[in-house]
């Protein structure tokens, strides 16, 4: 310990190796940095692939969720290391760019560091592992979009993207309807995809979920549910021809400005402002009942007597519309939103072609459902199961295959699953790393290990010996030179991905490669943590 002086003469006590209670340097640091990133990636991994195991997992208020879903296993869970939260961002920007292969990018990315830890050992340079890696992805994404086969389909052809999506649900819990949830996205996707444009907007598909029923009774509705009901029992269950009047105004007269009070102390004066309210209550229905409105679809709550005096001019309403559901309602049936009673007009009303009631089972809940919208086609996938987190959960996977769908009409290029792809890519660095001179061929040959580890956890969680069945495709690969070979989770009798219809989009395929390697590289070029705020005086 020793006494120092500051520029202003204060006095300050240097205690001995301070620093080094919250700082880790060089190679330590980099260890420590892959140790964190490989936890993460490590309780990943059992969730790869069609017979993926489920996480479970509890918030701080006691809600529970169940998932194998990469990108919310990750957000969910309480990731204390800073480069336990990369891994954590890694998977979101998969989950944002391509929609689907969240799990098996952070099991590349834990791969990539766990090899780069042995040549670490071995002497070899972070930034030359960094460089090769880079080397190596430059390869793989090449030898991809070599390796992928392009299909075709059209709006009366859409059996390929059925079996893409198929292959999407395959590891999710609804894998037992795999098939009618596949149709029910890509329906979903062809509805409201611009095919001359490859375009789809995912805004216009909306995913609703209500408790109860069976998973087979999801069904695809050709427009917009309300998880509301229809304001007044007596008013009709059901309008043809709807003319929809969307209003951001609420039922109710103007509440004065001023901080004054008013006395009111005789019965006529009392009978006189009940009379003033009655005149906008009627006010306000009428302007209702002259634009033309035969349904009123209000952002705000009314009272009982506007309520009463809406169904007395046959005129029903829907109370309490969020204001995502309305802006939706406002594109797909045409109609605008209107802030003020008085520029409501005839050519603000929106359209669709019926408006019906729902009632489920016993319960006393109610939907709307709003269907053949009059502007643009939204669609809404309306998802049954017998509990809460069943209906999460089926979100979350169809989700995924909209994405997926999605991709392929941006971009109908495809490569074949079932780890048959990484093997493919790991032959190819490591041919193109024997013609590499330098000492980045180590880290081109650690990439190519490094790839194998999705067929690698795909073959373990299918109960298979996975070192055994890596080894024999890949052997088989090199033999057949066929890069259609794959680890057969499901054990039907062919390694053949092609005839087994297992496919992945070859975008989401080469930005798992590409966000893993970018990642990996930010994590190997970290040699100081410094901890700020920790340290003892």
């Amino acid at each position: 310990m020793s006494l120092a002086f500051d520029e202003f003469g204060r006095p300050f006590i240097i205690i001995k190796e301070q620093g080094n209670k919250t700082r880790v340097k060089g190679i330590d640091a980099q260890k420590a940095n892959i140790a964190a990133a490989k936890s993460v990636a490590r309780t990943l991994r059992s969730s790869l692939g069609p017979k993926g195991m489920d996480k479970i997992l509890q918030s701080p208020d006691g809600d529970i969720t169940i998932t194998n879903d990469g990108a919310t296993i990750l957000e969910q869970m309480e990731v204390e290391h800073e480069i336990g939260k990369l891994m954590v961002d890694l998977s979101r920007s998969q989950d944002f760019e391509i929609g689907d292969g969240t799990t098996g990018v952070v099991v590349l990315a834990g791969s990539l560091l766990e090899q780069a830890e042995t040549l670490l050992d071995r002497g070899i340079h972070p930034l030359r592992i960094a460089e090769g890696y880079e080397m190596a992805a430059k390869v793989a994404t090449k030898e991809l979009a070599r390796i992928s086969e392009k299909f075709e389909f059209d709006v009366n052809n859409i059996e390929p993207l059925i079996q893409t999506c198929m292959t999407t649900l395959s590891s999710k819990i609804v894998n037992r309807c795999k098939r009618e949830m596949a149709e029910i996205c890509v329906k979903a996707v062809m509805a409201v995809a611009d095919l001359e444009r490859k375009d789809v907007n995912l805004d216009l598909i909306k995913l609703e979920g209500k408790v109860g029923g069976k998973l087979e009774d999801t069904m695809l509705v050709n427009g917009i549910v309300l998880d509301k009901d229809i304001s007044h029992p007596q008013m009709p269950k059901e309008i043809n021809d709807a003319k929809i009047a969307i209003l951001t105004c609420p039922f109710e007269p103007p509440k004065p400005k001023t901080k004054h009070k008013i006395e009111i102390d005789t019965v006529e004066k009392y009978e006189e402002l009940r009379q003033q309210e009655e005149t906008y209550f009627n006010d306000m229905v009428k302007q209702c009942k002259d634009s033309g409105a035969t349904l009123i679809i209000c952002q705000w709550g009314f009272d009982d007597e506007a309520n009463s005096m809406l169904m007395q001019q046959k005129l029903p309403a829907i109370r309490w519309v969020g204001g995502v559901e309305l802006e939706l309602l406002a594109i797909a049936t045409g109609g605008r939103i209107v802030p003020r009673f008085t520029e409501l007009t005839p050519e603000k009303l929106g359209s669709a072609g019926k408006v019906r009631e729902l009632a489920f089972g016993t319960t006393k809940d109610r939907m709307v459902i709003i269907e053949d919208c009059a502007a643009s086609k939204a669609v809404t996938v309306f998802v049954r199961g017998g509990n809460k987190m069943m209906v999460d959960e089926t979100k979350r996977s169809l989700h995924d295959a909209i994405c997926v769908a999605r991709n392929l009409v941006r971009s109908n290029n495809i490569v074949y699953g079932g780890g048959s792809a990484e093997v493919a890519c790991a032959i190819a660095v490591e041919e193109e790393a024997d013609k590499i001179a330098t000492v980045e061929q180590y880290a081109m040959r650690a990439f190519a290990d490094a790839l194998d580890a999705v067929p690698t956890a795909l073959a373990e969680n299918s109960g298979l010996a996975p070192i055994e069945t890596v080894a024999n495709i890949k052997a088989q690969q090199l033999k057949e030179k066929n890069p259609f070979l794959g680890v057969d989770c499901k054990e039907t009798g062919t390694n053949d991905m092609k005839s087994q219809g297992v496919f992945e989009t070859l975008i989401g395929k080469q930005q798992q490669i590409l966000l893993a390697t970018q990642v990996v590289k930010l994590i190997l070029k970290i040699d100081d943590v410094i901890i700020s705020g920790d340290a003892d005086m």
